[in-house]
């Protein structure tokens, strides 16, 4: 009796670890984000052009635009909270982006795993542990470290000065941080306080301090 006692006292005193396992609901919130977000990348795409027109006085600073590409994987994996989040729900919007059609064809996909990945690792560093905004804005900056190294190696960036480049990748991280980062955690929090996410525990915690 005393050792089964002790045994409670231990398991009780033990902090649980985050559940793992993907359940369907999982799946088909994920889902649905990345369709959504992958109609916004589209739409991000169309307007892109006339965007980073209006940054030419000095070339690098289109970076800032970046983040309208990466929030699908920060938002998916604070939405899900589970070990490939992030990563799913980027390439979901990636693939939807690609096939309604986009100036980039396939490389959006290439595009969409890397950037995904970037925000994942950085989720997996923190243990899928902490979800709060400073793992958000991390995250985004991961996702914009990402795409700021494919524009300036693999696309028409690569052409730039060094310093071009540098403000460039800057600019990707900065813009994924806000634009990726910051603005998925404040989504998150709106969706958690209006109930949408009450079956997940991104929902749970909407009211815990930040």
């Amino acid at each position: 009796m005393s050792v089964s006692a002790s045994t409670r006292t231990t398991s009780s005193s033990t902090p649980a670890s985050p559940p793992r396992r993907w359940r369907v609901v999982d799946i088909v919130v994920a889902s649905v984000l990345g369709v959504a977000a992958g109609v916004i990348f589209w739409a991000w795409g169309l307007a892109w052009t006339p965007l980073s027109g209006l940054l030419t006085f000095s070339p690098g600073l289109e970076g800032l635009l970046a983040g309208g590409w990466l929030f699908a994987g920060v938002l998916g994996g604070l939405v899900i909270r589970k070990p490939g989040a992030a990563l799913y729900t980027e390439i979901v919007a990636a693939v939807v982006s690609m096939l309604v059609g986009t100036q980039w064809g396939f490389s959006t996909l290439i595009w969409g795993i890397l950037e995904g990945l970037g925000a994942e690792l950085l989720f997996a560093v923190l243990l899928y542990r902490s979800w709060r905004l400073g793992a958000a804005l991390l995250a985004g900056m991961g996702a914009g470290l990402a795409a700021g190294l494919l524009d300036t190696n693999f696309s028409s960036v690569a052409a730039y000065a060094p310093e071009f480049k540098v403000i460039y990748l800057v600019s990707s991280v900065a813009s994924g941080a806000v634009l990726a980062g910051l603005l998925s955690w404040l989504a998150v929090r709106g969706l958690a306080a209006s109930g949408a996410l009450s079956r997940f525990a991104s929902g749970r915690s909407a009211t815990k301090r930040v």
